[in-house]
């Protein structure tokens, strides 16, 4: 039997974030991605929510012997869900169980001024997204998210995501263009 794998919709789409090599890209039906603040921390973070007729590319990547237990703690402020196999596009060859990781709704609100998006966030999953799915895939990345309307924290110079990877200088022009194109509000303090 495979080992289980999760399905990576954000800075898990950025291999540089992870120590689980064993990747591919795969396909999300029936979800979007939004922008949520959950009570269990200070910023807003991306979850799924389900969207029929709606497709989010993202990665999936084995847990070696159903180890979940890095991941669970790297991502406590979410709830670990069985994906239904007729949802999960995927070229493995193997029959798999794919598991998502989405905010709990119990501890959901929107984004604030106080509880915003950290632009070194967004900058660490964009970055992942180029790197795999091409400028295409970063512009897809854009559209196939809502919650637009929150703020920005814009925290390049001094990163508070803990997993920032370094960013290029054609990653921080685009993802620049992408937030002027959504007329994204960026802020400089909470």
């Amino acid at each position: 039997m495979s080992d289980p794998h999760f399905f990576g919709y954000g800075s898990l789409v950025n291999t540089a974030t992870h120590s689980y090599p064993d990747t591919r890209t795969a396909h999300l039906s029936g979800f979007r991605r939004r922008w949520r603040h959950t009570s269990l921390r200070d910023v807003a973070y991306l979850t799924v929510e389900q969207a029929p007729g709606h497709i989010i590319a993202g990665l999936i990547a084995a847990v070696p012997n159903g180890d979940w237990a890095a991941l669970d703690l790297r991502e406590a402020a979410y709830d670990r869900l069985l994906v239904a196999p007729e949802l999960i596009h995927h070229d493995h060859p193997h029959p798999i169980t794919v598991e998502v990781y989405k905010t709990s709704t119990a501890n959901d609100a929107p984004p604030s001024t106080r509880h915003p998006i950290l632009l070194s966030y967004l900058d660490t999953v964009v970055s992942g997204y180029r790197q795999i799915f091409g400028q295409e895939g970063a512009q897809a990345f854009f559209t196939s998210t809502d919650g637009w309307d929150a703020p920005v924290l814009n925290d390049r110079a001094h990163p508070i995501y803990p997993r920032t990877t370094p960013l290029s200088r054609q990653d921080r022009i685009l993802i620049d263009s992408l937030l002027d194109d959504h007329a994204v509000q960026r802020i400089t303090t909470r």
